[in-house]
Order: C-alpha cells, then structure tokens, then sequence
C-alpha cells in the first residue's frame, strides 16, 4: 500500500548538544547521497523504514536550536519515539575525552568532529541487507547491488518526499531466488546468504543487546565478524565495533595510529585496545577525517554476474 499523505501524523522536538552535526551524525545512515531509503535533502534528513505497526518515514531537520522530528505513515510514532537514537542523541561520548587525549591524531579528530554522534536505529535486517552486499566487493559493485535490489522490490515510502523507497520486505527477499540477484552483480554466495538472514530477520530483530546480535547473526552461514560488526555499529550504535577483516580499515587505523603504511588484523587490535569502548568510535573519526594510508597496486576491478 502506498501512503501518500504530505502531512506528519506524528512530532517531537529534540534537544541536542552544543555543536551537534546532524549530517555528520547521520551519514553512517545512507548509502551515498543516491540512498533511495535515505537522503539528505535541504537540510532535511529523511529516513524511510519498515516498522512493526507499518511503513513510516522520519523527517530529522534543525528548527533554531533544536532538531523537529516528524513521522508519516503507519508507523510514525514509532520512528518518532526512536528519532532521538536514530539522530544519535543515545550516543554516550562520556569517558571518551580522557581516552581520545592519549594520541595526538585520535585527539584532533575527536575535537574537529565534536559534533558527530553515532547514530542506533534499533533495526538488524535494514542494515544487513547493505553490509550483505558489501562483503569483499568495491563500494560501487555493493551501491549497485543494494540500490538495483530495493528498486526491484520498490515499495514507495509514506510522506511528501518522494521518489523515496521502503527497505525490502525481509519476507519477500527471503522468497526470491538467487538468481535473481545476479544482474544486480551478486553472485550465489552473497544472494544466498543474505537469503539465508532474511528468512531468521524476525529473530534477529529482536536481540536485546549489540553482543546478542552479534552472537545470532554469526551464526548465520555467510555472515561473520565482520559484517555483524557493521551491522551492530548501526543498529545498536555499538560504539566498540570493529570491522575485524576489512580490506582498508587495519591500513587506515596503522597509519594514523603508528605512521605504519600496512596493517594486519591483530596489529589494527593492538593500536586500538587502549581505546576499548570506543573502538568503533575511532574508526568512524578516522573515516569522518578522511585518513587513508598510502595506496598501492591496481583497483579491484568491478565485476558482472549478469550471465551466470
């Protein structure tokens, strides 16, 4: 059903912090400015889900000091009720100040992007379905993939911003072949597993905590340490999760942390466990400050599946 009334059913007016950023701080939201679930338009953060009382779009936008959340659709009080965690208002930076002061870079950083918080949507399956298409590909081949599968699946999003698409219907990915993927660029591992976590998605919702997650979505063929971090970083605004196994980041956190142009997973570890807690954290301000180690060797070639 698309719902297409321009006027929210649902408001709150938010209070956030002195320097608060909210583009900065939702970012981590979309998947590029192209998002079809997610944009930032005008100022304005729209944010399109699916909840347990129905779709629903949040609408983030600063109003003089404060941040006005508004919801449209089915589920617009719930988005709404959970707008302050999705802009990342949950986010406790407490104790971090003292950690962040103990290195030079991670101390610039923290102060240069003060305003950034971490975001937590509370939402497993929406998440998955881009870490899922991200897994040992370029992040054109996962944009690709993500963006081609929600338009196949295209369900309008309640609310006067339009076009803006629902995330899939775990059911309804869960019931679509493989092979459908493949002219989307996935090939059968990645269309299976993500599959495989679209048919459990209800289970996984409802995980109490960020370790909880992690211990069900591992558990799930396909699906390790490293996705799993990506996921709870997002849903639970885990603020410690590390993307162990990630092509870039031990690089990205051994030069900045030790001038050291490579990394491996264990020395990536080593240089953050002094920062336990707030390891994720450190990886999103190194991201956010655009710190990347030297490059060397070809690109990674972008790929087709469209014939198999």
């Amino acid at each position: 059903m698309r719902v297409t009334g321009t006027e929210p059913t649902a408001r709150r007016e938010l209070h956030p912090p002195a320097g608060y950023r909210l583009a900065a701080s939702v970012r981590a939201l979309t998947f590029s400015p192209y998002d079809p679930c997610a944009r930032v338009a005008a100022g304005t953060f729209w944010w399109a889900t699916r909840t347990p009382d129905g779709p629903a779009t949040l609408a983030l936008r600063p109003s003089g000091g404060a941040l006005l959340a508004e919801g449209y659709g089915p589920g617009a009080d719930r988005v709404v009720q959970r707008a302050d965690a999705i802009a990342g208002l949950r986010d406790d930076v407490s104790g971090f100040a003292a950690l962040a002061a103990t290195h030079p870079v991670v101390a610039r950083l923290a102060a240069q992007h003060r305003g950034l918080r971490m975001p937590a949507t509370g939402q497993v399956f929406r998440q998955l379905l881009r870490a899922v298409f991200e897994q040992k590909v370029t992040g054109k081949e996962a944009y690709r993939a993500y963006a081609a599968t929600v338009r196949h699946f295209a369900e309008a999003a309640p609310g006067p911003m339009q076009p803006l698409l629902l995330p899939p219907d775990p059911a309804a990915v869960a019931a679509t072949g493989y092979w459908v993927f493949h002219p989307f660029g996935v090939e059968q591992r990645r269309a299976e597993t993500l599959r495989r976590a679209a048919a459990a998605a209800d289970r996984l919702e409802r995980c109490a905590d960020s370790a909880e997650a992690t211990r069900r979505l591992t558990a799930v063929a396909g699906i390790g340490p490293w996705t799993a971090a990506e996921v709870v970083r997002i849903a639970y605004g885990d603020p410690d999760a590390v993307s162990v196994g990630d092509f870039h980041v031990p690089n990205t956190v051994a030069w900045a942390l030790a001038g050291e142009p490579r990394g491996d997973d264990a020395r990536m570890l080593a240089l953050l466990e002094p920062f336990r807690g707030h390891r994720g954290r450190v990886c999103v301000l190194l991201a956010a400050g655009g710190v990347q180690a030297p490059k060397y060797g070809p690109r990674m070639p972008i790929r087709s599946f469209a014939r198999f």
